[in-house]
């Protein structure tokens, strides 16, 4: 008889070690090697090879049809609704509300007609039924189940033809009895995955499954769980704070980095139609430090408030502290701003806070950044009708970003009046803007920062009514 051969892996990045070790040499965590016995097959029946049928690049294919869930926030960040056959991985912090967002979109499609089948690992039918008490939605017909044996599961969903959608909350708790390792481990979370999507594929109902999150914040199980399903969304937001996002960053069925934005009420999550207007409603004009980025979420344009404050270094290493931001970019940023514009912040501590809870990736918003460093180190505040994008270089130049007619619109949507952009280096490209939307071009940080600390330096302001550039 072969000798059993087990293996170590690890139960953070999925990597596998020839013998144990206390820190894994792949990710540096601790203690997350465990021993793991090679997995088994579901049936040792072997199956008679086939062939595999190739056919031609050229042909037509048409967009797989949808099913909407009810939320529009859910199916912008879906792209359009549910597509039949598909997986969607939905991770997020504890309590953050996932199985709140997929029970109330469960309930509306149970609503609209739809056969929805509800699997809990994690919870008690009863438990499940006060939450839908507490949402206002238990005459939905969802079909609830609690269970974490994958094997009876999956032969309930064997001859599903009928059901819309099915959730198992959570994958984690998810177990095979051909796995020799505990739930939740990597092994037994990629088995699980593995045949519930499959499932899906052969019966034709969309699959959601509910995933933890590690401690950095990535989906447990490890990536791999990622790369097996259709769409990963990502629920984020602070628990102490009303709003949450929705972020698609993964879609094989529609365009990634897309978000919808809902705010946790005592009915669970309600739609924010207009989040630009939601993240601004706290905002004070008069205040040094703050400015209005112009930026993008998908192809959604949203206005966030920039804030930033110094405060005198108290010895040592000035902090540099950003929430929302990378800490990495503000850190070049005060660097440009120090080299190129000659403004002096080496001796204060720079707090810099993107209001909402929304976080902040692209570098368009270098511009506003560099304008609420520089309010505030000159303790004039910023034209309150005016907004800011814009990419900063090393050198100071400030560069072109893309969908600057989309950022024009939402400005002028909500009220404001001016936009402060890069200068135009190409004078072929045009540019619709708003009517009575003035702009201000600028093309180094220099100009910039001349204009909050009284530097005549500061070019003529270029302002625009017409309808195009």
């Amino acid at each position: 008889m072969a000798k059993s051969i087990t293996r170590f892996v690890c139960q953070s990045c999925g990597a596998v070690a020839a013998k144990w070790a206390g820190r894994c040499e792949a990710c540096d965590e601790w203690n997350t090697i465990i021993e793991q016995a090679p997995d088994r097959p579901l049936s040792r029946v072997a199956t008679p090879a086939g062939k595999v049928a190739f056919v031609g690049l050229a042909g037509t294919a048409e967009p797989p049809p949808r099913t909407p869930t009810g939320f529009a926030e859910l199916d912008r960040v879906l792209g359009g609704g549910i597509v039949a056959a598909s997986a969607i991985l939905v991770g997020g912090d504890p309590g953050i509300g996932k199985s709140t967002l997929l029970l109330q979109a469960a309930a509306a499609l149970a609503r609209a007609g739809n056969r929805v089948l509800y699997v809990s690992g994690e919870e008690a039918v009863e438990q499940i039924r006060l939450r839908a008490c507490r949402l206002g939605v238990v005459d939905a017909g969802i079909e609830l189940a609690a269970a974490t044996n994958l094997r009876d599961i999956a032969a309930s969903l064997e001859h599903e033809g009928t059901a819309t959608l099915v959730v198992i909350d959570s994958i984690q708790t998810m177990w095979l009895d051909t796995i020799e390792s505990a739930p939740g481990t990597v092994g037994q979370v990629r088995a699980s995955s593995f045949e519930l999507i499959r499932l899906a594929k052969s019966r034709g109902f969309a699959l959601a499954l509910v995933g933890h999150v590690t401690k950095e914040g990535a989906i447990a199980g490890p990536r791999v769980l990622e790369h097996m399903v259709d769409a990963v969304l990502y629920f984020e937001g602070d628990r102490g704070h009303q709003f949450r996002i929705l972020r698609g960053v993964k879609n094989r069925f529609g365009a990634t980095d897309e978000i919808g934005v809902f705010e946790m009420t005592d009915r669970g999550l309600a739609e924010v139609a207009n989040p630009s207007a939601l993240f601004l409603a706290e905002r004070r004009g008069n205040i040094a430090g703050s400015a209005v980025f112009a930026g993008l979420e998908g192809s959604r344009p949203v206005l966030l408030e920039v804030q930033a404050l110094l405060t005198p270094s108290m010895g040592g290493a000035p902090r540099r502290s950003a929430v929302g931001w990378d800490g990495s970019r503000l850190s070049m940023l005060l660097a440009v701003l120090e080299a190129r514009s000659g403004l002096r912040m080496h001796a204060s501590d720079v707090h810099l806070n993107i209001a909402g809870g929304l976080r902040v990736s692209e570098p368009a918003a270098d511009l506003a950044v560099a304008a609420a460093l520089a309010s505030a180190a000159a303790e004039t505040p910023t034209n309150p009708g005016l907004v800011y994008f814009g990419e900063i270089g090393l050198s100071g130049e400030v560069r072109q970003v893309a969908l600057a007619e989309a950022r024009l619109k939402e400005a002028a949507k909500l009220g404001f009046d001016g936009a402060c952009l890069p200068r135009r280096l190409a004078r072929g490209n045009r540019v619709l803007v708003p009517t009575g939307l003035r702009l201000e071009e600028i093309g180094h940080v220099s100009d910039l920062v001349a204009g909050f600390t009284g530097n005549p330096v500061l070019p003529p302001r270029v302002w625009a009514d017409e309808a195009t550039l």
